[in-house]
C-alpha cells in the first residue's frame, strides 16, 4: 500500500471521475524553472478523449498568479474545454507584487518553450498548442503569440533553446498597451517597472503578418480594462493581415459572469475547435 502511495507522490498523476463525466487525469506541478529558490510550475489536465491538441491557460489577474486547485479548474472553467477533448494547462508564474509584468510574461513564455519540449510525454502535438486567459492573463497570452521566438541555439539550457510559438490565442478583456498605466501602482504592482521596457511588454506594439490567429472577446461595460484596448489591437491586426476575430459581449463586464460567461466560453472553444 505504501509503495503505491509513494509510486503516485513521484509520478504526481491522479485520474478521477466527474460526475456524469469523461475521466480526467492531472499531472500536478510540473516544475518548468526555478526563481529565487522557489520552483515554477504548470499543471496538465488530459481527458481520456484527448484530441492531441493543448490549451494552456494563464493563471494570472492582475499578474498576480493565485494557485487552483486542478480538479476545481476540470469541474469548473475547463470543463468544456475538457469534454472536447483539449488537454489544459493551467501555467503559473511567479507573481506579483514580487514579481513584475515582464518578469511574468518571462515565465510563461519559458513554460511554453517547457511544455513543446515535453509534449511527447504530456500526450500532446507540439504544433497543435493553443493559449488563452483574460485580463493580465488576455495581456500574457497576448504576448506570447505575437511576440514568439525559434529559441537560443546557444543557450545551455535545453527550454531555452527551444520555440515558443503557439498555433493560436484566445483573449479575454486584455490590456494591450502598457506605457499610459507603467509605473507605481496600489492596485496593480506588476506593472511598478521600468517605464523604458513599457514598450516591449505592450503586445499592440509587436503584432505582425506572421502571428497566430486570435480571438479577442471584450465586454462594452469594461469599466477597468476598456473596450478600445481590444479595439485598439484588433485594427493593428487587420493592419498587420492578422487573421484576427473582435467579438464584444453587450454589457459585458470586467470577469464575465452568467449568460456572458457561457458565451465567451463557447466562443473559445469554437475557436479552438477551428484553429487546433
Amino acid at each position: 500500500m505504501w509503495k503505491a502511495i509513494q509510486l503516485a507522490l513521484l509520478f504526481a498523476c491522479l485520474l478521477f471521475a466527474r460526475a456524469g463525466l469523461a475521466e480526467v487525469e492531472i499531472k500536478r506541478d510540473v516544475v518548468y524553472g526555478h526563481k529565487d529558490g522557489m520552483a515554477l510550475v504548470y499543471d496538465v489536465l488530459q481527458p481520456e478523449n484527448a484530441n492531441g491538441a493543448a490549451v494552456a491557460f494563464m493563471m494570472s489577474g492582475g499578474w498576480f498568479s493565485r494557485w487552483s486547485p486542478p480538479e476545481t479548474l476540470a469541474e469548473g472553467f475547463f470543463s468544456d474545454m475538457l469534454d472536447a477533448g483539449f488537454t489544459m494547462i493551467p501555467v503559473y508564474h511567479g507573481s506579483a507584487p514580487r514579481f513584475k509584468v515582464p518578469e511574468a510574461y518571462a515565465d510563461v513564455s519559458r513554460a511554453i518553450r517547457h511544455i513543446k519540449l515535453h509534449a511527447e510525454e504530456h500526450g500532446i502535438d507540439p504544433d497543435r498548442i493553443g493559449v488563452t486567459g483574460g485580463s493580465a492573463g488576455g495581456h500574457l497570452s497576448l504576448m506570447i503569440g505575437l511576440d514568439a521566438d525559434a529559441g537560443d541555439p546557444e543557450s545551455s539550457d535545453p527550454v531555452m533553446r527551444g520555440d515558443n510559438h503557439v498555433a493560436t490565442v484566445v483573449a479575454y478583456f486584455p490590456p494591450v498597451d502598457l506605457r499610459p498605466i507603467t509605473g507605481p501602482s496600489d492596485r496593480f504592482p506588476a506593472l511598478d517597472f521600468s517605464p523604458e521596457l513599457s514598450e516591449s511588454i505592450s503586445p499592440i506594439l509587436h503584432a505582425d503578418a506572421d502571428d497566430p490567429p486570435t480571438l479577442l472577446i471584450h465586454g462594452d461595460a469594461d469599466d477597468l480594462v476598456p473596450i478600445s484596448e481590444s479595439e485598439n489591437m484588433y485594427a493593428e491586426f487587420q493592419e498587420q493581415g492578422v487573421e484576427a476575430e473582435f467579438i464584444t459581449i453587450p454589457g459585458g463586464q470586467h470577469g464575465f459572469r452568467g449568460e456572458n460567461a457561457v458565451k465567451a466560453n463557447r466562443l473559445r472553444l469554437e475557436w479552438f475547435r477551428k484553429h487546433l
